[in-house]
């Protein structure tokens, strides 16, 4: 651990004149440590905003009957928490090396809780949107906090447990998000409806208050630099020109702004790289240092998770809307056929670390292979098997396809941390969770674009088994970019 890790409570200025004070002893120097409590109660947090990343996405058919919401809103229902999440994460990440993490955790939980109570109450579609945008920036302030404590407050054999157990939730919770949709909105808890997707967040968010309060330490940066306010001014225009476009243009008819957005993307782009080049080179601390990228590990890891991610945004959405729109399944019946691939996803991401240490990258390239297996199994399923199907036909594709995520998405994230200094442990964490939001808010806008637009002409089935070959095309660029990981994965 190094000092810029040291607890808060231990950096004590002496009194100028006083004498010096003799050698702290061990117990009054000892880094900061993750207790298991402290563990789950840090993963706890995280699963919520990944969790009401997908959640929503069963409940779009009730909301929309319920508040005639219209597809506009609904996909700002789901587009502005992922733009207003991918474009806060690194700045998220940063504040919480400066005022501590334990202190932007508990900020971050309570105005989670806060905003989901606003998203469970709202009267109109709106309001509605309003409240997801606040909560997608709640969840930016609380998620890099999680990765950051875990690399400050672990080391060795401790980390890698922990960094495991981070990446299987990451990966599990986002089917498990639209499981738990599925069933809260078929119960229809008190009379809720599909409000209950948003309100069961309160008492999960207080219990994670108390006990973050309780387990875990605080850390921050000894040194923390100021904000990097040109960094985070273009890092915002880069990611809202290209994602709200794509998440919104098509159901608002490509209107003229969103081409404006478009064509000012790549400009954005340039010059958010070209100013933290400068500010790197210049000896101060830019918003996303590019000396991160290189980094082996965090660059392989980076242009691996981008294709699986903008593939896994899609899926997730597209499944949810052909489940129930063309195979005419309720809420409940839609959320448990994932079941399959998230129990398989659990059990490949526990196996994972074990077979990686004998196996080394092989073990993500069969992942890789895995994955592309279960989606083409699935794309035949439905192709020749969609009239009459049920999510009992579509189980062995999905376990297959969560098998092999299992194994791929954990062990990548796992090694893309793995190298970053623990001094840049929040700003690595909010650029690797960057791009996992970013990439998945893509994917949803990208490939349920071209779902919906082949929908009304091409029918459910087609326009489902072109977007899955999509994600097809993605999987196997996942298999070539494995090879480029680094060969050891221990």
């Amino acid at each position: 651990m190094s000092v810029s890790e040291t607890p808060i409570a231990t950096r004590v200025r002496p009194r100028v004149g006083a004498p010096a004070s003799p050698s702290p002893s061990p117990a009054s120097s000892a880094a900061p440590v993750l207790s298991p409590l402290g563990l789950l109660t840090v993963l706890l947090g995280a699963a919520l905003p990944m969790v009401d990343a997908f959640i929503v996405n069963v409940a779009l058919p009730t909301i929309d009957r319920d508040l005639h919401a219209g597809p506009a809103l609904l996909e700002m229902v789901v587009g502005g928490y992922g733009v207003a999440y991918a474009v806060l994460l690194v700045l998220g990440g940063r504040l919480g090396d400066m005022f501590g993490r334990r202190q932007l955790f508990l900020w971050g939980i309570a105005s989670f809780g806060v905003t989901s109570i606003a998203c469970g109450l709202a009267p109109n579609a709106w309001t509605l949107v309003a409240a997801r945008v606040a909560q997608g920036a709640a969840s930016a302030l609380l998620l890099p906090q999680v990765l950051a404590s875990i690399q400050a407050t672990t080391s060795g054999a401790a980390r890698v447990r922990a960094m495991s157990w981070y990446s299987s939730t990451a990966g599990v919770t986002s089917a498990v998000g639209q499981v738990l949709g599925g069933v809260l909105v078929s119960l229809d808890i008190a009379g809720t409806g599909w409000r209950s997707i948003f309100l069961v967040n309160a008492p999960v968010a207080a219990a994670a208050l108390v006990l973050a309060l309780r387990s875990v330490p605080e850390t921050r940066s000894e040194h923390p630099t100021r904000v990097d306010g040109p960094g985070t001014a273009l890092l915002s225009v880069t990611l809202v020109s290209l994602l709200l476009p794509l998440t919104e243009g098509r159901a608002a008819g490509w209107p003229v702004w969103s081409w404006v957005l478009l064509a000012v993307f790549p400009f954005a782009a340039w010059a958010f790289l070209a100013v933290e080049l400068r500010t790197e080179r210049a000896g101060r601390t830019p918003l996303v240092p590019p000396s991160l990228l290189r980094i082996h590990s965090v660059r392989s890891g980076l242009a691996l998770v981008m294709p699986f991610c903008l593939g896994w945004g899609g899926f997730m959405f597209a499944i949810a809307v052909a489940l129930q729109e063309g195979l005419r399944m309720g809420p409940m019946a839609a959320g448990l056929t994932l079941v399959p691939l998230c129990l398989a996803f659990f059990v490949a991401s526990l196996a994972g670390p074990r077979l990686a240490a004998r196996h080394g990258r092989r073990v993500v390239t069969a992942g890789a292979l895995f994955q592309a297996a279960g989606l083409l199994m699935l794309i035949a399923t439905f192709h020749w098997g969609w009239h009459g199907l049920t999510g009992w036909g579509l189980a062995p594709a999905l376990a297959v396809q969560g098998f092999g995520q299992g194994l791929l998405f954990p062990l990548t994230m796992r090694t893309m941390l793995s190298e970053v200094p623990v001094a840049q442990a929040g700003v690595g964490g909010g650029v690797v969770t960057t791009t996992q939001q970013a990439f998945q808010a893509l994917g949803v806008a990208a490939l349920g674009t071209l779902f919906l637009s082949l929908a009304p002409s091409a029918g459910m089935r087609d326009a489902l088994t072109v977007t899955l070959a999509v994600q097809l095309a993605a999987a196997a660029v996942t298999v070539v970019l494995s090879l480029r990981l680094p060969r050891s994965m221990r």
